[in-house]
């Protein structure tokens, strides 16, 4: 049986601490030893052997986890009583480096962990989950609650100017942490505070859960193959190939993250679309609801012992937007115009289905199908002639990794020797035009069981002058996976999110910081999209489609026809986009703009008169997040967070127009935007670099051109 937390924290810090003194527990020894022999051969516990600490995944497993948390947090709570009692006065490197120097175990194991457990999750992985998201919390608020270190905080940062500017960068980073979770409440607060942290921490783990649970089981298995008319053989084979794997018979499909589904884009059956769209729309409601309201509730409390409204006027401290304010202004300023769009694509899409002879009204699950015949008839395009271009293979080496070194000199090696915690995974060793090495980076494309839904990026190693550690990326995708044998051809879509994620690689492989804490994509959530949509762009540069848009089975290059109309046809559907964009965004905003005086009762209820209060409310272009299944705000980190998208995508268009103006393509555009953006991560003002880099702050014209909403 294994240990209690307690037992093992105590046992931990005796041999974790490295404590010298004669102990005459003799109870403690004991115990000491049996963690180490148990823990003897758990690999979590010393760093990685493998080149750039990658992590050793064969030798370690769900078995493995809760011995290392308990001794990472017994390591780390020992060292954290050792700064903040040292009795030398508080100074930069006494107090601040040595807490970035901290924690080295509980990092390992965390980041293994929660990384994995996004990728292959299972009911134990689960389980351990809902076991430490409290007691991690507790150990947040054990060290950010904490009084005396506080204080060393408080009087170094008053004595902030002798200090450089990365220094300065580092104690700023601290001193607002400390005060946001906290440090300055009475005892009684931070009582308070610790309970709603912990059911918080509760809360967003279930909710999680929760999510991934539906993409498991709420499936449509479909048993007459007629009914899947409009998908291609190669679709058809893999839907039954997941049926098959599931234990199921004829074809499952699966959802994926947002509210329409990709599939029903194909599909002519509209009986089946329905049923599609109505299981997509109201998974996890039941399970999830309850959630939602004490969530907001809590969040709203917690903002307000800190002594603000609610909840986003909180989040506002560390983001670039810096008001609420600012946030509803460029959301409403957008709605009414993405609204009128739609309305306009919409009546284009009634026509068409009139002029089928159908006599229906235009239902949101209808919008993808009959939005694809506007699009085939107006750029006279099928989107299935065009996937046969875009496969896999040819998509990553030729054309996202052939785009990265002619922007920025890097090469990729793959790496077939190193670990790996799935067969679907790539590995790959990335090298700088000179031939140093940068770091790894992991391509995981498929979905699965067991895998959250969406696209991400994550890292495995962070960089870090500091500690001395080069980058360990990966990136996610939910691609679905083709019967054996079966060639991955993938939507315009998925090859932009696939151009997307590796600019969230890029800005981890790219980082050149000293602190842990200000490194590769540590940066405000308003700021952190914008390397990343960045990068979307380069997917449809002349030089870079030209090389891995080529068929398939005869290697012929894209037809420069079917090209344009795919580039114009991309401008198509924009009003959607952006409304069901919106609709999210400004769902998100308002579960967190009221106080905890407020009782939301019904959630459907709630989100219905959000919507009607900002005029984008139109029921053919739903959210493209309901609240029941937007991990992103209730689960994700992206709590009145979600308009960031919107907000970088300001930068990004600039950027890109910026570039585009200037060569395009060039060394000397990516080694700038290498040295000014992604190599700074969080070091300096996040304006001042983007100032740097483009010599003037963004301006939002170029992203109403791309958006289709200017001329």
């Amino acid at each position: 049986m294994r240990k209690t937390l307690i037992a093992t924290t105590i046992a931990s810090v005796l041999v974790l601490s490295a404590c010298t003194t004669n102990d005459s527990n003799n109870m403690a020894k004991e115990s000491a030893t049996q963690v180490q022999n148990i823990n003897a051969n758990n690999v979590l516990f010393k760093p990685s052997p493998l080149q750039y600490m990658a992590p050793e995944f064969n030798k370690f497993g769900t078995k493995d986890y809760e011995a290392a948390f308990d001794a990472g947090i017994a390591q780390h709570t020992a060292q954290i009583q050792a700064i903040a009692n040292n009795p030398a006065a508080a100074t930069f490197e006494n107090t601040l480096v040595e807490m970035e120097l901290s924690g080295e175990l509980l990092d390992r194991v965390s980041t293994a962990f929660y990384n994995l457990s996004g990728l292959i999750s299972d009911d134990e992985y689960q389980r351990i989950s809902q076991k430490m998201a409290p007691v991690l919390s507790a150990h947040s608020d054990d060290i950010y609650l904490n009084a005396a270190l506080f204080n060393r905080v408080q009087t170094i940062y008053d004595n902030k100017a002798a200090l450089n500017a990365e220094d300065q960068r580092l104690v700023d980073f601290y001193y607002k942490k400390f005060v946001n979770a906290g440090a300055k409440l009475t005892e009684a607060e931070k009582a308070k505070m610790r309970e709603i942290n912990s059911e918080l921490a509760k809360l967003s783990t279930a909710f999680s859960q929760n999510v991934l649970k539906s993409f498991k089981e709420d499936v449509i298995v479909v048993t007459d193959k007629s009914k899947l008319a409009g998908l291609s053989d190669g679709e058809i084979a893999g839907l039954a190939a997941a049926a098959k794997k599931a234990g199921k018979d004829g074809y499952m499909i699966t959802l994926v993250n947002t509210t329409q589904q990709p599939i029903l884009s194909s599909l002519e059956n509209r009986e089946l679309r329905e049923q599609i769209f109505k299981a997509s729309t109201n998974r996890a409601a039941k399970t999830n609801g309850p959630i939602i309201i004490k969530e907001t509730n809590l969040r709203a409390q917690k903002a307000e012992l800190l002594g603000y409204k609610d909840w986003a006027s909180y989040v506002m401290t560390t983001r670039m937007a810096q008001t609420t304010e600012n946030v509803y202004g460029i959301l409403d300023d957008l709605a009414p115009k993405a609204v009128e769009k739609a309305k306009a694509e919409a009546a284009a899409i009634q026509k068409v289905i009139y002029d089928s002879g159908e006599n229906f009204e235009l239902k949101p699950w209808d919008w993808a199908f009959y939005a694809e015949k506007v699009r085939a008839e107006k750029y006279n395009l099928d989107p299935a002639l065009v996937k046969p271009y875009f496969e896999m293979q040819s998509v990553i080496h030729n054309g996202l990794f052939f785009a990265m070194e002619k922007l920025y000199g890097i090469t990729f090696k793959e790496r077939k020797d190193l670990p790996l915690y799935h067969e679907d995974v790539m590995a790959f060793e990335v090298f700088n035009a000179d031939g140093s090495a940068i770091g790894l980076f992991y391509m995981d494309p498929y979905a699965r069981e067991g895998k959250r839904g969406g696209a991400w990026m994550s890292a495995y190693v962070g960089q870090s002058g500091l500690k001395g550690t080069k980058p360990v990326i990966y990136n996610a995708q939910n691609i679905p996976k083709p019967a054996a044998g079966e060639p991955t051809l993938m939507t315009f879509d998925e090859v932009s999110t696939l151009f997307h994620e590796f600019g969230h690689a890029a800005h981890g492989l790219f980082s050149d910081v000293k602190y842990p804490s200000l490194a590769g994509t540590a940066t405000a959530r308003d700021f952190v999209e914008f390397p990343s949509q960045a990068h979307e762009d380069w997917m449809i540069e002349p030089t870079v489609l030209a090389n891995y848009a080529k068929h398939y089975k005869t290697g012929e290059p894209i037809p420069q026809d079917l090209l344009n109309k795919m580039l114009e046809a991309q401008k198509f559907n924009q009003g959607f986009g952006t409304t069901e964009y919106l609709a999210a965004a400004l769902l998100d905003m308002e579960w967190h703009s009221f106080g905890s005086d407020k009782k939301v009762t019904d959630v459907q209820q709630f989100e219905k008169q959000a919507l009607e209060a900002h005029g984008i409310a139109y029921y053919p272009v739903p959210p493209r997040y309901k609240s029941n299944y937007f991990s992103h705000t209730f689960a994700g980190g992206y709590s009145a967070g979600y308009y960031a998208y919107l907000w970088t995508e300001v930068f990004a268009a600039d950027a890109f127009a910026y570039m585009e103006n200037n060569g395009g393509l060039t060394r000397e555009n990516g080694d700038k935007f290498r040295k000014e953006i992604l190599s700074k991560g969080n070091s300096r003002d996040l304006m001042q670099s983007y100032i740097e880099f483009r010599g003037q702050k963004p301006t939002t014209d170029a992203l109403l051109k791309r958006r289709g909403l200017v001329d």
